[in-house]
């Protein structure tokens, strides 16, 4: 079992706040490992009848356990679990709760109390750049494995196990939550969004192959986005007659499942750049809010991979590049030409600290993921 510490630390900040944790995540990202993980915690697995049961006698198994940490694995698999969290939140003061699901809260239609004011959610992701030395990795075998942590520490990628999670998630994750009765243009949605992984979601193209109406994948994207299995990135425009304003970029969960898809089993240089911007997405999520993760594209196709728009602020445009010395700053300039007060940053693979260059009078920031953090407490202090 290899710890995640920066989890760990999230989730002690967490109960800070709020005396509930709602811990989500797509199946074998590590949930259950990392909430076992957790010092001095009551771990209980809603899976198995026995414990199941005892939970479900909400107030006296509080009752039992007041005042201490509670892991409460696979919540959603219990008759009324919101009623639970609410009861430890409002009548056991000093009681600690970690709920875990495989969807977000507001997917499942078991939580009738979306406990406004008593919760705090935390998304766990696939390993993070930051984390790979934890796994005696480097950062390409982290894009071709992925970052589900069995697959990350295993010698190879293997078919079996990817085709044993696409089942599980159609199984547990799927039938048992929503009303989708067609498997195969389901599951056949899901593969064609993560083949082309990283691209713009044109819903009409994709209605064909998949054999339904293009509102019925509108329907099937929004239940992948809602059980984290995809991401779903909106356009940054403030100027109709030259921005694009609603069509979606869509980005895979896990670069493993990008890479399985695509049928790559050894990295070719014109798979870096692509992977690359999946943990650049990744580490962006960890650290701003993902509403605030955009991209920007003009009606001349002008493009740029990333826009981060805090609520205050200035945006800042984001570039990913494998190498540092293949960004071109001009790409900038389209951008720039509508939002001349935007920051501009480069987030290069081969990079580690940041350092300020300028072109053409322009100045840029080259970054690496390791100071991303710094760069964002920099430029909301600006």
């Amino acid at each position: 079992m290899v710890s995640r510490p920066i989890w760990i630390n999230c989730i002690e900040q967490c109960w800070r706040e709020r005396p509930i944790i709602w811990l989500t995540a797509p199946r074998r990202v590590g949930k259950t490992t990392l909430a076992k993980s957790l010092p001095e915690a009551i771990y209980i697995d809603c899976e198995l009848p026995s414990q199941r049961r005892d939970v479900e006698d909400c107030e006296n198994f509080l009752r039992r356990h007041a005042g201490r940490r509670i892991v409460l694995d696979e919540i959603h698999r219990i008759e009324d679990p919101s009623n639970l969290l609410k009861l430890a939140a409002d009548h056991f003061p000093g009681t600690q709760v970690l709920a875990t699901g495989s969807s977000t809260l507001s997917a499942s239609a078991r939580f009738r109390d979306t406990l406004t004011g008593r919760k705090r959610s935390l998304h766990l992701q696939p390993v993070l750049a930051t984390e790979i030395p934890l796994f005696d990795a480097n950062l390409e075998k982290r894009l071709l494995h992925g970052g589900l942590p069995e697959q990350l520490l295993a010698a190879s990628p293997s078919e079996a196990d990817f085709s044993e999670w696409m089942e599980a998630y159609w199984a547990r994750d799927i039938l048992e939550l929503f009303a989708v009765g067609k498997r195969h243009a389901f599951l056949k949605f899901l593969e064609l969004l993560w083949l082309q992984s990283g691209g713009l979601c044109e819903l009409s193209h994709l209605a064909t192959p998949c054999q339904v109406s293009r509102q019925t994948l509108a329907n099937y994207l929004d239940i992948l986005n809602a059980t984290g299995v995809i991401r779903v990135i909106r356009p940054f425009a403030k100027n109709p007659t030259r921005e694009i304003l609603a069509m979606p970029k869509v980005y895979a969960f896990d670069t493993g499942f990008v890479c399985h898809v695509r049928g790559v089993d050894s990295l070719r240089p014109d798979d870096m750049g692509t992977l690359w911007e999946h943990l650049v997405l990744d580490s962006l999520h960890f650290h701003m809010l993902p509403e605030e993760i955009h991209y920007w594209r003009d009606k001349q196709k002008h493009e740029v991979d990333f826009v981060w728009a805090p609520r205050k602020g200035q945006p800042v445009a984001i570039q990913c590049k494998w190498r540092a010395a293949a960004c071109d700053p001009g790409d900038f300039k389209p951008f720039t030409n509508i939002y001349p007060n935007a920051a501009l940053w480069v987030i290069a693979a081969d990079r580690t600290s940041w350092i300020t260059r300028t072109h053409k009078s322009q100045p840029y920031i080259e970054t690496g993921l390791d100071s991303l953090k710094e760069l964002i407490i920099k430029h909301l202090e600006a």
